[in-house]
């Protein structure tokens, strides 16, 4: 059954939970309660979700036909263990948690007590300000529930504007593993490319890359390995060996040239299975990459 309107408890005011309660919220599921204890959280919720009560988390799942659960990853399974001890779950409620790593196995404790449980991780990362409520419309949620729950879970993306990936129990792992590496790695590869830059002598490092890691990313999403470039991509080794030597040279983190080196590999990888890299030309790039590597290592 589908309800047409929620009441929605959140657990874990966090930078997810606040902003999908205020989405919902705005679709029309009013905010019933919500748990947060930090500084970070109370302000989020004074932000987001101006006069929702702040209970104990056991008051909040006594309050609401849909319960939001957005705390950490390794929390969970303690959380939802409790929420059950104390009763504070019933049968006929809505148990949604938004980990990516985790499928509805986590709520098995909640399901049994007769609950319906789904897993609905948002696939964007979040501020936590009202900046991301207009990110959410178009925003994918990769789903995991039982066939009984794909209504609902189809009527709460479709009030938030999203989109539904329906994902399984057994890849809720990779499929965490492929936007983690996406997202939390391009910001780390971003950050270094930033700090080189600023080393290079400019003054505005995010002005300098903005419109070519804007158009990067594009191509990338729309030609995938086609959309490569670059001197690694060319087989332009001096090229390669000029970057690596200038990195020794001006004394950058160890890690930053770890970065470079590992990605250096992967693109000339996918640069010999294409064929647009000679495979003479990427044994000569592999061979200084991993004297680079080792170098660094020693």
């Amino acid at each position: 059954m589908v309800a047409s309107q929620f009441s929605i408890g959140v657990i874990g005011a966090g930078r997810v939970g606040a902003v999908l309660a205020a989405g919902l919220r705005e679709a029309g599921h009013p905010t019933a309660a919500v748990a947060g204890e930090s500084a970070a959280s109370r302000t989020r919720i004074e932000t987001l979700l101006p006069g929702t009560p702040i209970e104990k988390p056991t008051a909040v799942a006594r309050s609401c036909d849909l319960l939001l659960l957005t705390v950490p990853d390794d929390a969970l399974d303690n959380v939802v263990r409790m929420l059950v001890a104390s009763g504070a779950i019933r049968s006929g409620q809505y148990v949604v948690h938004t980990s990516g790593r985790h499928g509805i196995r986590v709520l098995q404790p909640a399901i049994e007590a007769g609950a319906y449980g789904l897993a609905m991780h948002p696939a964007m990362t979040f501020t936590g300000t009202d900046v991301d409520l207009d990110r959410l419309p178009g925003c994918v949620l990769g789903v995991t529930c039982d066939p009984v729950e794909r209504p609902v879970a189809e009527a709460l993306a479709a009030s938030l504007g999203a989109k539904v990936n329906w994902v399984t129990e057994e890849n809720r792992p990779l499929y965490h593993a492929a936007l983690a590496h996406g997202a939390n790695h391009l910001a780390t590869l971003v950050a270094q490319a930033m700090h080189l830059l600023a080393a290079a002598g400019s003054d505005d490092p995010a002005a300098t890359l903005q419109p070519l890691l804007t158009a990067a990313l594009d191509n990338a999403l729309t030609y995938g390995d086609a959309a490569l470039t670059g001197p690694i991509m060319r087989g332009d080794v001096e090229t390669v060996r000029s970057h690596l030597r200038s990195l020794a040279l001006a004394g950058q983190p160890r890690s930053t040239t770890e970065s470079y080196v590992v990605m250096a590999r992967a693109t000339a990888n996918h640069a010999v299975a294409d064929g647009r890299l000679e495979p003479r030309r990427a044994a000569v790039l592999m061979g200084m990459l991993n004297d680079a590597l080792a170098g660094i290592s020693a």
